[in-house]
């Protein structure tokens, strides 16, 4: 496949008044392309306390390839294949939570923390087809280099 059969990945990650913005951000960026541009929005807590949303909206086939290399990474890839039928809305979007403590260590595990939504491209747009695509596209990318693998040199 070599077109990525996503409109786009959405990241998004609060930090809350007890977490340093500067360590979720790069929690974040464990899933992004280099040098991706982060949005920041301040919104307030029940109780009146800040929260600080970061997110990203990864659209380009590059940068989409690379979270989905992230994700192929993943120790839990094979349980994310298996559940792509729950993770998959009938709308096409996929979801996945993911670990922001483990991505604090530059390593990729499901968890909570950060979220991911991926819109799948599907014609016609079921969930079936979208879920067909999305195990293609991870497959795929299970053969591409993780971030990690290429600064190292190994995989």
């Amino acid at each position: 496949m070599s077109s990525v059969p996503f409109h786009y990945v959405d990241l998004r990650a609060f930090c809350h008044t007890t977490e340093d913005e500067a360590r979720v951000e790069r929690a974040l960026r464990t899933y992004l392309p280099e040098d991706f541009g982060i949005e920041r929005a301040e919104t307030e807590g029940f109780h009146g306390d800040r929260i600080v949303v970061l997110s990203a909206r990864v659209e380009s086939a590059d940068g989409i390839r690379a979270i989905l290399a992230e994700l192929a990474g993943l120790g839990d890839a094979d349980r994310v294949r298996a559940e792509l039928d729950e993770r998959i809305d009938e709308n096409c979007s996929l979801f996945v939570r993911l670990d922001k403590q483990a991505a604090l260590r530059g390593e990729v595990a499901l968890g909570e923390g950060i979220e991911l939504r991926g819109k799948v491209e599907a014609y016609p747009a079921t969930k079936d087809a979208a879920v067909e695509n999305a195990r293609e596209a991870l497959d795929e990318a299970s053969g591409t280099k993780t971030r990690a693998e290429t600064e190292t040199g190994t995989g």
